[in-house]
């Protein structure tokens, strides 16, 4: 008994979306170009996963947390959601064929293979483009094209470690210290996805497709752009990190995060005087030249947490937001999870799939919803990850017109 395929258009909720009748060949693995598959996807694209038979794309495997579903990755039903999946070995002739068909009529292909993977294949830009010349074609590497780190492993903990993030993050009296999530991964998808769209509306203008590339490096070095913008413009600039307390390295006090007696409380750009009237400390009063909040920030920064460690997150809040100060509790995810503003955001939503098993049950994952809202609607479906292979005979019969088939290999390409 085989499990029914997914009807993953039908689980669209609401109204058309801006990238409908858009098709996605989605040859990506890990995580920035699925994501950057998945956003599209959000947007209305019909998103067709091609992955090895058997095995699938190597992300099924990449569990966050050691955590899985029906034999997949917990990550991987996010990324994935809504997607359609092809099984194929891009090294048989008759599977390649049946892409390249595909590529003839599809309208956007996202890869993030090493360099060189995709020429090999006979799938790279170039190639693809004189089978379709309208299409648009994205390529997410680690560190470019060229250049002697263009071959190096593109992950995203190296990738951060590169780009000076780590040090940046911290302290000067701590370690490196990376963001805690795929965050290189995350920006190199948003900036591809940015990419492609812009190149389809070039394409309704003009007729012509494109190549747009990034990579997880540029993607980090774009986040930091005050940092590099004022080092490469002003060669004095002493480089520094942070302070006790502080959350930025060339912001003043009260710039930062600061204990309370039951939690933190961070506090952004205001009046080192005023807020020093707030809670009582004399001692900030004449600080009236703002270039003290900087020349003096250590100082500042040590009163303030001083004081605000004697009592709770709360009875700051009460003290400080009346007075319009920026400021906001730093929540744990147990806190984010049952706050007010959490549940009025809607973020969350619940995406199924048949379970692989054939019992014709279904597997459940929550997992979050798109972050835009399109004239004023919520992005959201309940089509989840596709099992490996999941719609190859259909998507044969869509593009070939074949019933079947060669013969089933069971070995991974």
């Amino acid at each position: 008994m085989t499990s029914p395929v997914t009807d993953v258009r039908a689980a669209l909720d609401g109204p058309g979306r801006p990238l409908e009748d858009i098709t996605v060949l989605d040859f990506s693995q890990f995580l920035a170009g699925p994501v950057a598959a998945l956003r599209l996807s959000d947007l209305g694209a019909r998103v067709i996963k091609i992955e090895r038979p058997v095995v699938g794309e190597l992300g099924r495997e990449l569990a966050f947390a050691d955590l899985r579903r029906d034999g997949d990755s917990l990550t991987f039903h996010a990324m994935n959601r809504g997607k359609e999946s092809l099984a194929a070995d891009l090294k048989h002739p008759s599977d390649l064929e049946l892409v390249r068909s595909m590529v003839c009529s599809a309208d956007v292909v996202i890869e993030n293979f090493r360099p060189g993977v995709m020429q090999r294949l006979g799938l790279d830009y170039q190639s693809v483009r004189a089978i379709n010349p309208r299409i648009v074609y994205g390529s997410i590497s680690g560190y470019g094209t060229d250049g002697p780190w263009a071959t190096k492993p593109g992950q995203d903990l190296l990738a951060q470690a590169r780009s000076g993030l780590p040090w940046l993050n911290g302290s000067e009296s701590s370690p490196p210290i990376p963001v805690g999530l795929s965050v290189a991964d995350h920006l190199a998808s948003c900036q591809l996805a940015i990419g492609v769209t812009a190149l389809l509306v070039r394409r309704e203008r003009t007729g012509e497709g494109g190549l747009v590339e990034t990579s997880l490096l540029e993607g980090v070095l774009d986040l930091q752009f005050e940092l590099l913008t004022a080092y490469f413009s002003e060669p004095g600039l002493r480089l520094r990190r942070s302070g006790i307390h502080g959350a930025n390295a060339y912001l003043g006090a009260p710039y930062g995060v600061y204990p309370t007696a039951d939690g933190y409380l961070a506090l952004a750009m205001y009046p080192v005087p005023r807020i020093g009237k707030l809670l009582g400390l004399a001692e900030l009063g004449g600080l009236d030249d703002p270039e003290t909040w900087t020349t003096e920030r250590e100082r500042i920064a040590t009163v303030l947490g001083e004081r605000l460690r004697t009592k709770s997150t709360q009875h700051w809040l009460d003290v400080l937001e009346p007075a319009d100060v920026w400021c906001a509790p730093v929540l744990t995810l147990p806190e984010l999870a049952v706050s007010e503003g959490f549940a009025a955001i809607d973020m969350l939503q619940e995406v199924r799939r048949p379970r692989s098993d054939g019992t014709g049950e279904e597997v459940g994952v929550t997992t979050t919803r798109s972050p835009l809202r399109v004239d004023g609607r919520r992005l959201t479906s309940s089509a989840g990850a596709p099992r490996v292979g999941e719609h190859t005979e259909a998507l044969r019969r869509e593009f070939t017109g074949q019933t079947t088939g060669p013969d089933a290999r069971t070995e991974p390409q």
